[in-house]
Formats: C-alpha cells, structure tokens, sequence
C-alpha cells in the first residue's frame, strides 16, 4: 500500500502536468528563443506564476530533490525562467535559500551575477522552466561553479528532447546528474487529452479534403480539430 508521502507526490506531479497541458502549451507556428522553429510551444510561467501552479512546482521539484537525496543548502537558476521556481521550491522547503543569476554582471552598485544566497561552497541545485538547447541552465551551472558554488544536480521543469539540449546539459552539470521532471512530449499528449475530454462528441468521418490545422497535410482525425498522424499525440 502506498504511504501518503508518495501519494500526494503523485497526486501534485499528475495536478502539475494536467496545469501545464491546460496553461502553458500551445500548438500552432513559433519561432523560439534558439532560432529555430517548432509547431509546439510552452511557456510554463504560465503554470509556474499561477498561485496553485507555484505551490504545485514547488512541492514536485522539492519531493525529486529529497528523493535522490542532493542534500542542497540552496536552489538558483539563470533569470528569468528560474525565478518562479527557485521562489516556489525555497517557500515549500522552508530550509532551501534561493538564489538568482543575472545573464551578465550589473554595471553598478557590487557588480556582482549572483544574487541572493551567497555562500562559496555550498552545495546547490540548478533549475530552469524550459531546455530546448540547453543555453540557459548551462550559463547558470557555469557561474555557479564560477562563484564556487558545488553543483548537486540540474534541473528543468520540461525538456523539448532537442536540440542537444540534454547532451550540452549533461557535459556541463558532470559529474552532477540532470534531470527533467515533463518531457514535452508528455505535455502535448495531456494538451491533447483534454481538448478530447472538453470538446462535444462528434463523428469520426470526415472529408477526404481535410488536412492538419498545424502542418498542412492530410489530417487523420477531426475529433476535436483536424489533425494529422504526427499532432493528434
């Protein structure tokens, strides 16, 4: 039988991801942060500023933390995508400092790139909302060690399994672990789910002239949008 510790992990993974498909993913034509292009995108600030959404972050990356057992004195990331994090996971913790990185050191007052939780050797966390390439968590892994912070591990909210982004993390986080709590994959099948769930019944038959509303080809499916094999998972 379950203990109710593990349960309510369960039940705030499974609330996460259900807030995530509903408020953060989006099909359709995006250009994204890396230059690239997708047909997908997800803006988990959407999810990670909501007030339940906050809570619900910050007790699935605190149960993941506790479970590989990293031992961290404080949790930061690369601003902004991390600030909601490391403010959600610090305030359900009660004992986890926070600390932010600044994407280049501030021309006035100390001129420093940390900010926040300051104490040279301690052993940190680093997190991030979203890695595609990999590009922020790595700047913040980078002048973490730098300060002289010891990396316990790295984290993302989602990872978009491309781009290299896990390979690129996993070099510059070694020998410490990286870890993703979603796979964009499993968020767009939730998305998916719930527009199912949500939309009326409608027939399965449709016109053979029918094609995907997000690529052009020939859609599949119309129960609850026409969609082709690739975008109805």
């Amino acid at each position: 039988m379950p203990s109710s510790r593990s349960k309510a992990k369960t039940d705030s993974r499974a609330a996460l991801l259900s807030l995530l498909a509903r408020k953060s993913f989006r099909l359709g034509e995006f250009k994204l942060s890396s230059g690239g292009t997708s047909d997908y995108y997800i803006d988990c600030r959407a999810t990670t500023l909501d007030a339940k959404g906050s809570r619900l972050t910050g007790e699935v990356f605190l149960a993941e933390i506790r479970k590989r057992e990293w031992k961290p004195q404080a949790i930061g990331g690369l601003t902004m995508g991390a600030d909601p994090i490391v403010t959600a996971v610090s305030v359900v913790s009660g004992d986890l400092h926070g600390f932010l990185v600044r994407k280049t050191e501030k021309q006035h007052g100390t001129g420093q790139r940390i900010e926040g939780f300051r104490e040279k050797g301690a052993r940190v966390v680093i997190v991030d909302d979203v890695c595609t390439t990999g590009a922020s968590t790595i700047q913040a892994i980078e002048a973490a060690r730098d300060f002289g912070f010891e990396i316990a591990g790295a984290m993302c909210l989602v990872e978009r399994e491309e781009a290299n982004g896990r390979p690129n993390v996993e070099k510059a986080a070694a020998p410490a672990p990286f870890i993703s709590i979603f796979t964009a994959k499993e968020v767009r099948k939730q998305h998916i789910l719930q527009d199912d769930n949500t939309a009326p019944a409608m027939p399965a038959i449709f016109a053979v002239a029918a094609v995907c509303e997000v690529c052009g080809r020939q859609a599949v499916t119309n129960n609850p949008r026409n969609l082709c094999v690739s975008h109805r998972v």
